[in-house]
């Protein structure tokens, strides 16, 4: 059975709770942006491209059941039902400015809106336009935004994978070992991943040794989120902290084939300053010291071309109290030598693991700067640093990024991580 953290139909939107996982399977329902804002924004869905997606998807909910009282002749149901074209177009676009400010690191949200808008604004542009047509195109435009994830995804696993064993692994090595940090698999984009892509990729060609994967201080997404996707794939990975990796570099290094450190990105400047996941920097160090080949993955989307360095991403700061308490459920007692030992049903508890009184810094990214990146692979292909050691971005961009096309997309649909849809109420599991 396929990973499927989002689950959509025309109207329909349900996400894994991320902050249950990995001990419970729970699907919330997101029936407005206000739910999806408040889910973003208490991590329940994370990752920059699910994060989008989400948000994107949220108000398609609302514009379709706007559509569906259109429908059945109920001009009460919603303001946008009797206002013009204009004015749903700019009700949307406020929508869409809310929901930005659920995560305002990750570019990609912003990204999807800024597109989104444009999508509605041209559909009430057109003569003749009405409240119908402008609901009709954004929704549309959203589902397309999903299908195009996973087809993105998969691209930038293929780059990333052919790029690393080409110029990463040492020649005597038939499988590689990877470093990774954070989640960036099914669970953070519409499916399949970035730099989880890259790793399922590797992995799928017989070219994988195994994964090292951090668990990804304060809210633990290495362990939690990292681990239940590759546990659920059978791809053979190890956990370690955080504190670790340098350890494992410096004395594993050949033994486990370890070629590169592979992660994701919330925000990548013009000249390769890249925010992710806090922690990502110390990787990127200990990666340069130790020779071995740090790779950034993520779409187009992620590349922010009005963010010239690092130094203009603003970084969230989230509550001390992710960084001093923990939460998770009892587990039966065991001699101390084992993992995963059997869950106490129905003890999930917060508990507090700093003394009285402690404060604690929490932001949730840190930037790692260019110099320290060796490639960024794309769904268009990978970008490495030319001779004056800058990344050039022609080869993924010359091709012009089309607008969100106007397709016409089915009722009903279930977009899975594996890339396939299931049509008019077919199987979504």
């Amino acid at each position: 059975m396929v990973l499927q953290a989002i689950k959509y139909s025309r109207g329909h939107l349900g996400i894994l709770d991320q902050l249950r996982l990995p001990h419970e399977v729970v699907y919330n329902d997101i029936k407005h942006s206000k739910d999806a804002w408040h889910a973003i924004r208490s991590m329940q869905v994370r990752g920059a491209p699910a994060i989008a997606i989400v948000a994107a998807l949220s108000v398609a909910v609302e514009a379709a059941k706007c559509v569906e009282s259109l429908d059945h002749g109920n001009k009460h149901a919603a303001p946008s039902n009797t206002a013009s074209a204009n004015a749903t177009a700019e009700h949307m676009g406020l929508q869409l400015d809310y929901l930005v400010t659920s995560r305002p690191t990750a570019v990609n949200l912003a990204d999807a809106a800024s597109k989104l808008k444009v999508i509605v604004n041209t559909a009430a542009s057109k003569s003749g336009s009405d409240c119908r047509a402008v609901l009709e195109a954004y929704t549309a435009a959203a589902e397309q935004m999903l299908i195009d994830d996973v087809k993105d995804n998969e691209a930038i696993g293929k780059h990333g994978a052919a790029w690393i064993m080409e110029h990463a692994r040492n020649p005597r090595d038939t499988k590689v070992s990877v470093i990774t940090h954070c989640n960036t698999g099914s669970l953070a984009t519409a499916g399949y991943g970035t730099a989880l892509g890259v790793i399922r990729s590797l992995y799928s060609s017989n070219s994988l040794r195994q994964v090292f994967y951090t668990e990804t201080r304060p809210y633990n997404q290495g362990s939690r989120l990292t681990g239940y996707e590759l546990i659920h794939d059978d791809i053979p990975a190890t956990l370690i902290t955080d504190s670790m990796a340098a350890a494992l570099m410096n004395t594993r290094k050949n033994a486990e084939a370890i070629a590169a450190v592979i992660v994701g990105a919330d925000r990548v400047a013009v000249n390769g300053d890249t925010a992710n996941k806090i922690g990502t920097y110390a990787l990127a160090v200990l990666a340069k010291y130790h020779g071995i080949k740090f790779m950034v993955a993520a779409p187009r989307t992620t590349v922010d071309m009005e963010t010239k360095t690092g130094a203009d991403i603003h970084i969230e700061e989230r509550p001390q109290i992710e960084v001093t308490d923990i939460r998770g459920p009892r587990v039966s007692k065991n001699d101390g030598t084992t993992a995963g030992q059997e869950i106490v049903q129905g003890s999930v508890e917060e508990v507090s693991i700093a003394a009285r009184g402690t404060r604690a810094w929490n932001p949730a990214f840190d930037v790692t700067p260019a110099e320290l990146v060796d490639a960024i692979v794309t769904e268009k292909g990978v970008v490495e640093k030319d001779e004056n050691g800058l990344f050039q971005w022609g080869n993924v961009f010359d091709a012009a990024v089309a607008d969100v096309p106007e397709v016409e997309v089915p009722k009903t649909m279930n977009v899975l991580p594996d890339g396939t849809t299931a049509l008019d109420g077919g199987p979504s599991e």
